[in-house]
């Protein structure tokens, strides 16, 4: 259970990270910049957001970083000996994998168009 609520703890911190930093330099990158400023009107707290980047995007790399290190621990731990629950234990752990690599690669995309393709524009 733990390590299903750290999967799903880190995709929503790196969604986040997406959402606040990433959007906005995707919108310029691809000039969409009208459109960008219309999305603005309608969703104004992400001007909020993204003044706070550096800080989302650190929680967002702490919590990866927790989930990474609880499904290291727990792919390790002995599944139970009955087949039923057995399976189901091998099906979550494949599940929080999965969402644990969804979720890092959303993090490196947010982080490649937040930090690194605004100083090559």
């Amino acid at each position: 259970m733990q390590e299903r609520a750290a999967s799903f703890f880190s995709l929503f911190a790196s969604t986040s990270t997406l959402i606040c930093c990433a959007l906005p330099a995707l919108f310029v990158t691809l000039g969409a910049g009208a459109s960008f400023a219309s999305l603005l009107s309608v969703f104004p707290f992400l001007i909020v957001l993204s003044q706070y980047k550096i800080a989302i995007s650190l929680f967002a790399l702490v919590m990866l970083v927790v989930a990474g290190m609880v499904n290291y621990k727990t792919a390790r731990m002995p599944c139970p000996a009955d087949p039923d629950l057995g399976r189901a234990c091998l099906q979550i752990r494949q599940r929080s994998r999965r969402i644990y690599t969804i979720s890092t690669g959303i993090f490196i995309c947010a982080s490649i168009f937040t930090y690194i393709v605004p100083k090559f524009i």
